[in-house]
């Protein structure tokens, strides 16, 4: 159990927390949500213990283990396969203490630390480990390489399987799924379903907290607020609320009339293609979700260019990827496509197929190594991509920002605009410098919208967004009425926003016909169908071995025949061992009675037991030398057995 008692908090000059009271029961699965600020991440330093309540208390059952991801990721050396089995260290350090044992030859202590190795399922780590990270999008390949070799979010991936390798009664992730994409994202939705103990799990992603939560605690005005159920359930639960209080009501049925007037537009030229029925269905429930986010602080539109060109843009042929010194890597082959003006598609496919290098190309950033661009005359790019926040000017102004494209613009007519992205009053006036990501990811996104493009490229925009700025990007992009091209990990986005999907997968860009259930299966049979290939071709080299090889396994065979009776002796040793220490035990017992010492009577018996106790000790001395002998051979042949079959 997990409870506040009248907690109040304050960073600085601002009050996270005031009385609040919250509690959490074993085996809970909570989404912790609220703006970005509101104190979600100093909730976990308050339960980790790094911070102290001002006032009030925190009371925490006994006993927990408590993982917890950490933000920072070293550059080590260390293969990330290590690393991540790092993370159980109760595990590392029985097998340090074991290796200590060997080397001292304490055989006993050796027998006892294996036992605690199993206990702690210790012989199956590495599999475990491995599991997790190709779950996450590492390759095979990839596990023994360092972890300095990978950028910072593949790091942070490498982190997060660290921290599910953890045991733990209680885990506490902060923002997961930042760095994941759609494939990595749905595997560690699976794993965290399955999790047996508690979770506390701060994220921005509605699809994620539905599938992942029976709880939600909503962080809102310095308080904290449990709702049962899932994410949709709090959403539907908070609309009845606001709609009880009399201020909201009318704000609430203007967004719903809002949110009617696209849909209606939509529903009147959408397709019978899977995924815009999907959209129709989605945006049929954005009337709902939109009234539990009538008090949000962000609220903006897209407006699109006045002109449009038809077709917008083309790839002819184009052959895509990156030319070096060392030449040229090619990732998509053989592309043609055609963006007509209001198509909206998705982007799906596995993590390095090819999707960013995609909408780079078609923004013209990346030259074509082959084929053809063809640019409509009135084609008006907005492109959003995570590495735009680092061109950002930190020394500017959002407010400076905006008027550096845009000169003659009015002040007001500049305040206006950024007040729907949430820069208000003197927020529009604040440097960048001081801006979090979510704030930097704010302005990029306000920057694009500036510009009225009729042809949307957007790299996983909701990155470091909050789930109210999420929604209302969602809304802006749903009404807005030019062309649009998405990747993003997040599925409620995706489905209220494209109308279609392109794969982007074994080097071709191709329609998918189908949702993002059907993707969902689709990614499930390429990996059962990529695991049978696997196995396909490690019994074909198997069948198909070299003389030399076959003649290795036919050694290895003799010598498993010779490690019968070394198993025989280690397991009569081990009896041998057995019947001696039990013997000494019982011995022992004898010679703890006092009055064996002081009766003269018993002074017979005292020698024979003294000489009795001696003798046990020989024969345990010699199993234990027996068995080690027969343990040390055993450890070589099995050695030598295993070389021979590589």
């Amino acid at each position: 159990m997990i409870a506040l008692r009248q907690v109040a908090l304050q960073r600085g000059t601002q009050t996270l927390l005031n009385r609040a009271d919250l509690t959490l029961h074993g085996g809970v699965k909570a989404g912790i949500i609220g703006a970005n600020g509101a104190g979600k991440s100093s909730l976990f330093k308050l339960i980790l213990g790094e911070l102290g309540p001002d006032q009030g208390d925190i009371e925490m059952s006994g006993g927990q283990r408590v993982a917890h991801m950490a933000q920072e990721v070293e550059a080590l050396d260390r293969p990330i396969i290590e690393y991540v089995q790092d993370g159980d260290v109760a595990l590392r350090q029985a097998q340090r203490d074991l290796a200590a044992a060997r080397e001292s030859g304490e055989a006993h202590r050796e027998a006892e630390l294996h036992g605690l190795i199993e206990t702690l399922d210790g012989y199956t780590a590495e599999a475990r480990a491995a599991q997790l990270l190709v779950g996450l999008g590492f390759l095979q390949a990839n596990l023994t390489q360092p972890l300095s070799s990978f950028s910072g979010g593949w790091r942070m991936r490498v982190n997060l399987a660290r921290t599910l390798f953890m045991p733990s009664d209680l885990l506490l992730l902060d923002e997961p799924t930042n760095h994941l994409d759609l494939d990595a994202l749905l595997w560690l939705e699976n794993w965290l379903a399955r999790y047996p103990g508690t979770l506390l799990l701060i994220s921005h992603d509605r699809d994620f907290l539905d599938a992942v939560c029976d709880h939600i605690v909503h962080m809102h005005h310095q308080d904290v607020e449990l709702y049962r159920g899932n994410y949709s359930r709090f959403e539907r639960t908070r609309a009845e609320k606001l709609a009880l209080q009399q201020a909201e009501a009318a704000k609430q049925q203007a967004r719903r009339e809002e949110i009617e007037r696209f849909v209606a537009r939509f529903k009147a030229k959408a397709t019978k293609a899977r995924q815009a029925q999907s959209r129709v269905k989605m945006l049929e429930r954005m009337e709902e979700i939109a009234v539990a986010h009538v008090d949000s602080p962000f609220h903006f539109t897209l407006p699109a260019a006045d002109k449009t060109s038809h077709p917008l843009l083309v790839l002819d042929q184009a052959k895509l990827g990156y030319s070096g010194e060392k030449g040229e890597k090619v990732q998509l082959d053989g592309v043609n496509l055609t963006l007509l003006p209001g198509s909206r598609i998705g982007l799906l496919g596995p993590n390095g197929a090819g999707k960013s290098t995609l909408i780079k190309s078609l923004t013209g950033e990346l030259e074509l190594l082959g084929g053809k661009r063809v640019a409509g005359e009135h084609l008006a790019i907005g492109y959003f991509a995570q590495h735009q926040l680092e061109g950002l000017d930190v020394s500017a102004s959002p407010f400076v920002h905006v008027q550096r494209l845009s000169p003659t613009a009015s002040d007001q007519e500049i305040r206006n605009f950024l007040g729907g992205f949430g820069f208000k009053g003197d927020d529009a006036f604040a440097t960048v410098a001081h801006f979090s990501g979510g704030e930097k990811a704010r302005l990029a996104l306000a920057l694009v919208a500036w510009q009225k493009p009729n042809l949307l490229l957007l790299d996983e925009p909701t990155n470091h967004l909050d789930l109210e700025m999420r929604e209302a990007l969602t809304q802006a992009l749903s009404a807005f009425e030019g062309t649009v091209i998405l990747v993003s990990h997040d599925r409620h986005l995706l489905r209220a926003t494209v109308d279609e999907f392109w794969r982007v997968a074994d080097h071709r860009v191709e329609p998918f016909d189908g949702d993002l259930d059907d993707y969902r299966a689709w990614l499930k049979a390429r990996l059962e169908e990529s695991r049978r290939e696997e196995r396909s071709e490690k019994n074909e080299r198997q069948s198909q071995g070299s003389p030399d090889r076959k003649a290795s396994r036919k050694a290895a065979a003799a010598l498993r025949e010779k490690l019968r009776p070394q198993k025989k002796a280690r397991d009569q040793a081990e009896k041998t061992m057995e019947t001696a220490q039990t013997a000494l035990e019982k011995l022992e017992e004898r010679l703890a009675d006092a009055e064996l010492y002081t009766d003269p009577a018993r002074k017979a018996e005292l020698t024979e037991a003294l000489a009795e106790q001696a003798r046990a000790k020989e024969r345990l001395e010699s199993a234990e030398q027996q068995w080690l002998a027969a343990e040390e051979a055993l450890e070589a042949m099995e050695a030598e057995i295993l070389e021979g079959e590589r």
